[in-house]
């Protein structure tokens, strides 16, 4: 292969060696398979294509100094699938069988595997779609799973540094009972024309107000979103958002510090009173929020005053990342270290 210039990387798509696949028929999950090709074949008329039953995950893979690998809370990322494959009628994958497919599809991809100090690293998208052909509104009877692996760069060009977002509340991104706290294409598709309009206005990423009364915070384009102030990390209680395993990590890491830490519902005005805020997940990690926003009531929140990512934030990202990286203890069982 060409040399692969780890520290420029974009977070974008690069072909590596080999992916995963389970395949569930006659109600049983099969054995692992390995596969070198990038397509998959599917039937015209599969569920997922049709009526939207799919699920994906996202995790990463970080080399350490000592040069082993690490994989980040992928117990978590099983559990969050098995969430969403009982919302939507999947069977659900066993932690189990996901841990070895993770491993396996690590391990035979090791070469792509970003060296320490890059700042880059290999990004795991599982992925789960009904496969059998219907054209009833029904659960499939046939499902795939899959996964592949890419080097990665940083979510956002800029790195750790904090970026504008602009209220948007012409488009709402889940119903409150509906699929927001499961992590399935749809709710990405419902997020497109949202996150374009922010774009296009300057901004790195829309902001959603509830479903329901748009009076309250409810996350930002596909991250979650926490507010730091009096020594607390409050983040919002919702029923239409994913639940972040970065989000999950970081309260456990802010109560370790002595923080607070509280889930509830967040006015929108409240943003006013924060003294750091940040949007958070699997890809950006923390990405720290300069300002929002809101142009239809003509109001901008500046939470970073001098335009730098606030003590806090940066003592929570630089926290997690030597947690994932293996350059401090892992206390809680987080990682798993590939042999």
């Amino acid at each position: 292969m060409e040399p692969i210039d780890w520290s420029n990387l974009s977070f974008g798509y690069i072909k590596t060696d080999y992916n995963v696949r389970c395949y569930f028929k006659n109600d049983a999950w099969g054995d692992i398979e390995t596969s070198q090709s990038e397509y998959i074949n599917l039937h015209m008329a599969a569920t997922s294509l049709h009526y939207g039953q799919e699920a994906f995950e996202g995790l990463k893979a970080f080399r350490g100094k000592d040069g082993k690998i690490r994989i980040f809370r992928l117990e978590e990322n099983a559990a969050r699938l098995q969430s969403t494959c009982r919302g939507i009628l999947m069977p659900e994958l066993p932690t189990e069988k996901f841990r070895e497919a993770v491993i396996k599809v690590v391990k035979l991809n090791e070469r792509f595997v970003p060296p320490y100090e890059s700042g880059a690293s290999l990004y795991i998208r599982p992925l789960l779609i009904g496969t059998s052909a219907q054209v009833g509104v029904h659960p499939a009877t046939e499902y795939l799973f899959m996964i592949f692996v890419t080097p990665v760069g940083p979510y956002f060009k800029g790195g750790f540094s904090t970026n504008p977002y602009v209220i948007i509340r012409q488009f709402d991104r889940s119903a409150p009972l509906g699929t927001g706290t499961y992590k399935v294409g749809g709710n990405y598709a419902a997020s497109l024309r949202a996150n374009k309009m922010a774009h296009d206005l300057g901004y790195s990423c829309e902001f959603y107000l509830d479903a329901k009364e748009k009076k309250y915070i409810d996350e930002c384009g596909a991250a979650n979103f926490f507010g730091i102030k009096d020594n607390t990390y409050i983040t919002p209680q919702s029923t239409s958002i994913l639940p972040s395993i970065t989000n999950k990590s970081l309260m456990q890491l802010a109560q370790d510090m002595g923080m607070k830490v509280e889930r509830r519902q967040i006015p929108e005005e409240e943003l006013s009173t924060f003294e750091e805020a940040g949007a958070c997940g699997t890809a950006a990690v923390i990405s720290p929020i300069q300002r929002i926003d809101d142009l239809e009531n003509n109001k901008s929140y500046v939470i970073s005053k001098d335009g730098k990512p606030g003590p806090i934030c940066t003592k929570l990202y630089n926290k997690l990342r030597a947690i994932q990286y293996g350059d401090e203890a892992d206390p809680y069982g987080w990682v798993t270290v590939i042999e």
